[in-house]
């Protein structure tokens, strides 16, 4: 079962700044990051497939991606080259302290995924290629961060030997298609940087919150709470995949017409439908054009009627509920995806969001009807067996 615990350490990485001791945008931080890093990580893994015939391990990927995500959190602010270091000299120790660590700060943490993760740091050559992609992806996603730390900081000692250190990180790398063909700077390349702008895009733009997160670290935490119910629910390899990466394009669109709250879209009757068809009519034409055309299909079924489970049977997209996926569709035949999970978990995030903050004693008029409101919709519900009502009794404000 998913625990509080687990959900409070995945938000400590929104309170985790990067690049502290530069001159930088007012919140990079390592959810931002680790959410940068699992785009890049898809795009990279897809060029593989398609360009190097590879096969590739999604769920090792996902899991990878998880892992190391949970790694980070527990290592906090060290600095790069200190913790390259300490990984390179005591990396076995250094991984064992780290699961310690994760089995006192959630001791209910299920013991098969804290299995999972020992044996993802003890066995180099498990997911051999997963871990390298994941680790592309990382030197990818910090020159994202490093090219606008460099226009900030010009002339800053040993910031040119940080900037040779990527660059030799990101070569090391070559031989996967993807980093040979972003480093072209072409459309994929201008897809990513797109979508690192939901990065400086807040939520709850209109409150002060405490942490505050933004779109892109939002569609991550989305993303690794659909894919602890997938795991929870025993799901196929297709809808772990599928749940994972719809959960974390759910918000793609916001790019382009950026975070319009719920109540604006409940403010006219018909004004969501309208919503709704500008995004689709924006992913067409300025997102969709900047990838490859074998990527459409799948990013339209993640993101047109993204709370919607759904499968493909015949090459045609049916609704279904998740209830019958559980009994009828699990089965990557079916390419079966829980919108009504993804949807849960989006509103547990926003939730939790509120709940943080209302604690933290940074509260306005809109957390607090947000938080009543979320709660008085989730309180005893069940959502493709899994009981959402328990997890949002987790954070209920007394």
């Amino acid at each position: 079962m998913i625990r509080k615990e687990l959900l409070e350490v995945l938000y400590e990485a929104a309170s985790i700044q990067r690049w502290n001791d530069h001159i930088r945008p007012e919140h990079f931080t390592e959810l931002d990051k680790q959410a940068h890093k699992m785009v890049y990580a898809y795009v990279l893994s897809k060029i593989e497939e398609a360009d190097h015939g590879t096969e590739i391990n999604w769920h090792r990927l996902i899991e990878g991606g998880f892992f190391e995500f949970l790694h980070r959190i527990v290592l906090t602010d060290i600095k790069p080259p200190v913790y390259y270091k300490l990984m390179a000299e005591k990396g076995e120790q250094l991984n064992e302290w780290v699961i310690e660590r994760l089995e006192e700060k959630v001791p209910e943490l299920r013991a098969s995924l804290l299995d999972e993760m020992k044996n993802y740091y003890s066995s180099p050559e498990r997911a051999n290629l997963e871990k390298r992609i994941l680790k592309a992806a990382h030197y990818l996603a910090t020159n994202w961060e490093f090219k606008i730390i460099y226009r900030l900081n010009e002339g800053l000692y040993g910031l040119e030997e940080t900037k040779a250190a990527i660059a030799n990180q990101i070569e090391e790398h070559y031989d996967l298609a993807g980093v040979q063909k972003l480093a072209l700077g072409k459309k994929t390349s201008n897809f990513l940087d797109l979508v690192g702008q939901l990065r400086f895009q807040q939520r709850w733009a209109q409150s002060p919150r405490v942490p505050k997160t933004s779109v892109m670290g939002h569609m991550l935490l989305v993303a690794m709470m659909s894919y602890l119910c997938s795991i929870e629910l025993s799901a196929c390899p297709k809808r772990i995949y599928n749940n994972y990466f719809a959960a974390l394009f759910h918000d793609l669109p916001e790019v382009l017409t950026r975070d319009i709250v719920s109540p604006v879209k409940r403010a006219v009757e018909g004004i969501e439908e309208i919503i709704h068809d500008i995004e689709h009519r924006q992913l067409e034409e300025r997102i969709f054009p900047l990838l490859p055309t074998e990527w459409h299909s799948e990013l339209r079924y993640f993101t047109e009627d993204e709370f919607a489970s759904k499968i493909i049977v015949n090459g045609e997209v049916r609704r279904v509920g998740s209830e019958a996926i559980n009994n009828r569709y699990n089965r990557d035949y079916f390419n079966p995806l829980d919108g009504e999970i993804i949807k849960a978990c989006d509103q547990l995030a926003a939730y939790i969001e509120t709940f943080l903050s209302i604690s933290h004693g940074i509260k306005s008029s809109h957390l607090e009807e947000g938080n009543r409101q979320l709660y008085a919709r989730y309180n005893n519900k069940v959502v493709a067996g899994i009981n959402f009502g328990h997890l949002f009794s987790y954070f209920k404000i007394s």
